[in-house]
């Protein structure tokens, strides 16, 4: 069981690293491709729009396929076509068709992300342990990779369709090699189950969510939890798409040092979710969301003030980290507010979260309309320090942290080890039983 399992999460982490380096390397490229197909400021923001419409309908169709053929079939055709894609954005001189590629490359960018986050769910749940922290760790390596191999090929003066498209082809080989390792689906594709997940013969199966639990209506809770969501992670989508642009266009950086400012915002988010799942195990989830919540809103004051190149790049380090743990927190607490809806309330959460991470691009670029790029960030510092005494909504969490480092059955790297998943399937079994009594 532990080599299956194993391997699953490897598999996963894989594919974690894969969409982490293909969304990095469109993103570092953002400056080049602007001022190929002389567009302004505002034009692209509208133009990321669509890139953010098209990742929402890769969504929603990604997440019925997911239920109905399986996480193992949807997640490397999904990476595949991702990876394929990736090239098209690098090749329009004008913006009509700049727009059709970033449609075409948003779908299937956003096939991707839900299907290896449902496959991660399969995994954690097998698991019976917190392990999304360290999955969504490294799809900002990826995002760190894409800075440095971006970096390396302006200063060699490669141009961007020459760039993507090797990514793009390096990206579709390896969505094809890590698809041995995933989990594979098993029960009936569209069987609705009333009771949790066993595990069998060493694999956890996917399974559809409980017909109870669709039918379940949202608490309260949740939709709080959704709004802080999308606050957080509409500072995250505009950190991704104008961080470059920002220290090129008001700091006079050139392209290469742009590429490489991207690159400390997301180390200092993966440092950040890598340390997340220790810090929320010793002080709790409600310190991990208010102070990084805090730090967040201090780091991109900096950015939005600061008239030199080095203290943008710590303000964008701070941004980071302070944004890491935000996230994690806050899907983990949807979770556990009803154990036996969990993956409809997180699904809820998530997705608003999501929404607000596509728009976050699109509002900066609407605001600079009024004001120079620099100080439209000081809307996320806004958010921020909104999120941050909102926090306190995670008090009335009475469920284990969000991802400890540390707890009875982990490894002594604070990583988990697949041992309990047994026991956890039984505690489910015995609640959807309880539920199903009342």
């Amino acid at each position: 069981m532990q080599r299956s399992l194993r391997s699953a999460r490897t598999a996963t982490f894989v594919y974690f690293v894969l969409c982490g380096t293909l969304m990095g390397t469109w993103v570092v490229h953002i400056p080049a491709i602007e001022q190929r197909t002389g567009i302004s400021h505002a034009t692209l923001g509208l133009l990321l729009v669509l890139l953010g419409l098209g990742a929402f309908a890769g969504m929603q169709v990604a997440g019925r396929l997911s239920d109905r053929i399986g996480a193992r079939v949807v997640v490397p055709v999904s990476a595949a076509l991702c990876a394929a894609t990736l090239v098209l954005p690098g090749l329009p001189r004008d913006p009509w068709t700049l727009a059709g590629a970033l449609l075409v490359f948003g779908f299937f960018d956003g096939c991707l992300d839900v299907s290896m986050n449902a496959h991660a769910v399969h995994v954690e749940k097998a698991y019976g342990r917190p392990v999304m922290s360290a999955f969504h760790a490294t799809f900002s390596v990826g995002g760190v990779l894409a800075s440095l191999v971006a970096a390396g090929a302006a200063g060699a003066g490669a141009g961007p369709a020459a760039t993507l498209g090797v990514s793009g082809a390096v990206g579709v080989v390896v969505a094809v090699v890590a698809a041995r390792g995933l989990l594979p689906a098993e029960g009936v594709p569209g069987a609705v189950s009333g009771t949790a997940p066993e595990v069998v013969s060493g694999t956890a199966p996917e399974v559809v969510p409980a017909a109870s639990a669709r039918r379940r209506k949202a608490p309260g809770r949740i939709w709080v939890l959704a709004l802080l969501a999308a606050m957080v992670m509409l500072a995250e989508g505009a950190a991704n798409d104008w961080s470059a642009l920002h220290l090129k266009d008001v700091l006079g950086a050139p392209s290469d040092v742009a590429a490489i400012g991207y690159g400390t915002y997301a180390a200092a988010m993966t440092l950040g979710r890598l340390l997340a799942d220790r810090v929320s195990g010793r002080f709790g989830p409600l310190a991990v969301l208010r102070y990084g919540s805090a730090a967040a809103a201090a780091g991109i004051t900096v950015v939005a003030l600061a008239p030199w190149l080095w203290a943008a790049f710590a303000g964008w380090a701070l941004f980071g980290l302070g944004l890491s743990g935000c996230v994690p927190q806050l899907f983990s607490a949807a979770g556990r507010v009803d154990p036996a809806a969990a993956g409809t309330n997180v699904s809820r959460v998530s997705g608003i979260g999501y929404l607000g991470m596509l728009s976050g691009p699109a509002v900066i670029g609407w605001l600079t309309h009024v004001v120079a790029l620099n100080h439209a960030f000081l809307l996320l510092t806004v958010l921020c320090a909104v999120a941050a005494p909102a926090a306190g909504v995670l008090r009335a969490d009475t469920g284990a942290g969000s991802g400890s480092g540390s707890g009875s059955g982990s490894g002594s790297d604070g990583q988990a080890e697949p041992n309990s998943a047994i026991d956890s399937a039984s505690r489910s079994r015995a609640q959807s039983r309880a539920d199903s009594s009342v």
